[in-house]
């Protein structure tokens, strides 16, 4: 349970059974089982995937945003014997099983990443028209049923950027489990509504190796939890017979600058991914509590990440501490713009 004082009265309910409550009992549990699935939403996931890898276990990671905001320090704790990180998210875990085509004792030969996103409920929209949207506009997805911090993110495409941050964590760097190598401007985004392509990895010889799935989460939750097997149950299976077209184009940037915002903050590297999601975490939960427009929710991400100081992550300490300092600047951002 998260609220501490409530887990004695809880465990004298529950003999015999163990109450584990707070940051530390939430964390605590990456270390139990043979494989951790980390849903948790939102930057409080970022000690359950230490713990988890610290530990030497599997690691089936749904919380992209501890990745994305701890990234040093969870590279770090990868390289744990033992450990192991296979992603949940759609477009991550496709990805995955694209690179399972490369042989894994050759050279990578991997020349481009590309996820896809469905567009939201927004697709096609220009700046103008989005300029008095309504939080139920907002969590209207026409794909995906999420929460509504996620769905609020995908609207905006923050999501899409945090994912190509997390891409660049999970399969950019040489020394990652399934390090291919590519930089950020190997990794491009294109917009796919019917969601049946999860995402693309072309080779330097021009192949595209694709995932196709209808869209269904128990595919790669199952993925994650079978890894190296497969399970043996289809979901997301698709009847091509009745399967009409696939069409694709490229993403509004400038309807949509959240996704350039993320490019820019993972480009800069260090602490920056922290400080950006911590402004985009205040700026959504203000969002949907009437506080500001949605087409504040960029603005103050860049107000934010304009006034990030640089600094690197030596320890989770860092990252918990820039988190800190960046939500206190959003929030500070955000009253000066209510005034």
């Amino acid at each position: 349970v998260s609220d501490e004082s409530a887990a004695g009265p809880l465990a004298e309910r529950v003999p015999g059974v163990e109450v584990r409550s707070g940051t530390e009992g939430l964390s605590s549990l990456g270390a139990e089982a043979d494989v951790c699935v980390n849903g948790v939403v939102g930057f409080a996931g970022l000690e359950v995937t230490l713990a988890t890898l610290r530990a030497g276990r599997r690691l089936a990671l749904a919380n992209k945003e501890s990745l994305i905001a701890g990234g040093p320090v969870v590279q770090r704790a990868r390289r744990t014997p033992g450990a192991e990180l296979v992603p949940v998210d759609s477009e991550h875990g496709a990805i995955h099983q694209c690179l399972r085509s490369r042989d894994p004792h050759g050279a990578p030969r991997v020349r481009r990443l590309v996820l896809t996103a469905s567009g939201g409920p927004f697709r096609g929209r220009s700046r103008e028209d989005l300029a008095h949207v309504t939080v139920d506009d907002a969590l209207a997805h026409p794909t995906w049923s999420m929460g509504p911090k996620i769905t609020v993110d995908s609207s905006t495409l923050m999501n899409k950027g945090l994912e190509v941050i997390e891409a660049h964590e999970l399969f950019g760097a040489p020394a990652a489990d399934e390090g291919v190598g590519v930089g950020f401007d190997d990794i491009d985004v294109v917009v796919h509504p019917q969601s049946i392509v999860h995402s693309m990895v072309t080779y330097t010889d021009g192949s595209t190796i694709a995932q196709l799935s209808l869209p269904d989460m128990r595919l790669p939750i199952g993925y994650a939890l079978a890894w190296p097997d497969r399970i043996g149950t289809p979901f997301g299976d698709i009847d091509w017979a009745a399967l009409a077209r696939l069409d694709f184009e490229p993403p509004d940037l400038d309807a949509f600058p959240c996704l350039g915002l993320a490019y820019d903050a993972g480009r800069a590297g260090g602490l920056a991914p922290a400080w950006l999601n911590a402004a985009n975490e205040e700026a959504v939960a203000a969002f949907l509590d009437g506080a500001i427009g949605w087409s504040d929710i960029a603005r103050v991400c860049s107000d934010v990440l304009d006034r990030h100081d640089g600094t690197d992550a030596g320890d989770a300490g860092d990252v918990i501490e820039a988190d800190h300092r960046a939500r206190a600047v959003a929030r500070s951002v955000m009253a000066d713009r209510t005034r």
